[in-house]
């Protein structure tokens, strides 16, 4: 997804060689690729299981996006000690770490499902963000360390693409497991007894997708255990936290990591909401199963985007395309929610395209001329990636509210109305140093 945090923030690798510390091992070098697809396709599930949670426990739309707030949560919970291990262990040792504890949010599926309760899936899908946390707090750097240090932007914006193909890739398979089977039945027409076994029943397909992943992400961590010991002479700088808060005193960084914090926010909600907003009878009038189908189109956007947008910021301003594309996003909105049909279809997904340079522009606009501080303003704003768990519910509330979801749409068009200041803002401010 576009929404991943840059890990080197909390990590500062180096492995005395001559080409900046940096290694040559192709194999490593495959298996973060692997990495990369694998967590932002676990990501971006998410916006399949909500439509299906919110049908079988009756949820609301603000109490369904409750899943996003406990996977995002685990960016500010996890985070800062989430590095901190990977300083004492090691980036591979820290990697297994963190398959192991997806694959135990994975299996923590089984008991949600045979308890039939809402708060276990949330519990479960905040161990497996956190094992996420873990294993991207890896990846970035890693892939910067594995090869020459002059191409590691190529690198990691190739290893990104696989991120994107991920998210691309998992929606369109989990949509079919998880979505296909729903029955014909609705949970609101059944209580007591036979809402729960109804329940349990129909989670079974959430558990047997899980359950898959878990042995997958179980083989992947014993290939990587056996790899353990591939780097040598890995070092780590040491600093600390509260230095990287200083720098929220500067105007530039403290607006550039509010608007992280706003972008993963909007990113979030408007992913989430595609299913169900696809299945109003003025957009698309489909079944959930069809919905599902359409939201590869958002994150494939992000894919294209990417690409396309690594040329045109060779020529233009990143501040410029950054607040172009966040007016984009503004004007997508207005269309999408003041139609109907393909058109309001359509208008939505590409807020996709819209967002694909967004997360890495941000970034490299609020940290430029930090120097030495540049790491730990990294790591505030992998902090800020929080903002897609406490967006997403308040976009959910405002649908309850309003009782539509066009007019919930209103909250992350906001958001990038900010981001569209601050490319504004940055455009026009000089970097000290």
């Amino acid at each position: 997804m576009a929404l991943m945090p840059n890990a080197s923030s909390s990590t500062d690798p180096s492995v005395s060689d001559e080409d900046s510390g940096n290694v040559n091992a192709p194999q490593l070098r495959l298996f973060v690729m692997g990495l990369f697809f694998i967590f932002g396709g676990i990501t971006s599930l998410n916006d399949v299981i909500i439509p299906k949670l919110k049908e079988l426990f009756t949820l609301d739309y603000m109490q369904a996006m409750f899943v996003q707030t406990a996977f995002f949560a685990a960016y500010a919970i996890i985070g800062l000690p989430g590095a901190a291990l990977v300083k004492r262990i090691g980036y591979m040792r820290g990697a297994v770490v963190g398959l192991l504890t997806m694959t135990a949010g994975c299996l923590l599926f089984i008991p949600a499902s045979q308890h039939a309760t809402y708060g276990l899936f949330l519990a479960a899908l905040f161990v497996l963000a956190g094992g996420v946390v873990m294993v991207q707090i890896v990846t970035n750097p890693l892939i910067s360390l594995l090869g020459p240090a002059k191409t590691a932007s190529s690198r990691l914006t190739f290893a990104q693409a696989f991120n994107s193909l991920g998210t691309v890739l998992f929606p369109l398979v989990g949509g079919a497991l998880i979505l296909g089977q729903l029955a014909k039945v609705k949970a609101e027409d059944l209580s007591g007894e036979a809402l729960d076994l109804y329940r349990i029943a129909e989670t079974q397909t959430v558990v047997h997708t899980y359950i898959g992943l878990a042995i997958a992400l179980a083989v992947v961590a014993l290939v990587v255990w056996g790899n353990r010991n591939a780097l040598k002479n890995e070092h780590h700088a040491h600093s600390s936290f509260l230095d990287g808060l200083k720098l929220l005193g500067q105007p530039r960084f403290a607006f550039g990591a509010a608007c992280i914090f706003l972008y993963v926010g909007a990113e979030v909600s408007v992913g989430s909401l595609i299913v169900n907003y696809f299945q109003l009878p003025t957009v698309l009038g489909v079944t959930a199963a069809a919905a599902a189908t359409y939201i590869p189109w958002y994150w494939g956007g992000a894919l294209v985007g990417r690409f396309a947008g690594s040329a045109v910021l060779r020529m233009v301003s990143p501040a410029k395309v950054l607040a172009c594309n966040a007016v984009g996003s503004i004007l997508l909105i207005v269309i999408s929610a003041n139609t109907s049909g393909p058109v309001a279809a359509w208008s939505l997904l590409l807020i996709g395209l819209m967002n694909s340079i967004m997360f890495p522009t941000i970034f490299s606009l609020a940290c430029e001329g930090l120097g030495e501080a540049a790491a730990d303003g990294s790591g505030i704003i992998n902090v800020a990636i929080v903002g897609g768990a406490i967006i997403p519910p308040l976009t959910g509330k405002f649908a309850d509210v309003t009782h539509s979801l066009p007019m919930a749409l209103a909250l992350p068009a906001l958001c990038y109305a900010i981001i569209a200041a601050f490319g504004v803002f940055a455009s026009r401010s000089r970097v000290n140093g």
